[in-house]
């Protein structure tokens, strides 16, 4: 029982390396695109478009609006 235990308190720190693993391979690619000005604006743009977009998609799909 407390191999058990001990197995299952190692998933909250593999799901912590998982999640930053994540994050880190989608942000250091897009990292370069802000050195130019117009690049950064463009990409901030899209980020907040997306969520903006998101938000609204399940605003209205779960009846909330």
């Amino acid at each position: 029982m407390q191999d058990f235990f001990s197995n299952v308190s190692r998933y909250p720190r593999y799901f912590i390396t998982f999640t930053l693993g994540v994050f880190y391979s989608v942000i250091k690619p897009l990292l370069p695109l802000f050195e130019n000005r117009a690049t950064a604006i463009a990409l901030v743009g899209a980020v907040i478009a997306g969520f903006m977009c998101l938000t609204f998609t399940l605003r209205a799909m779960l009846g909330l609006a």
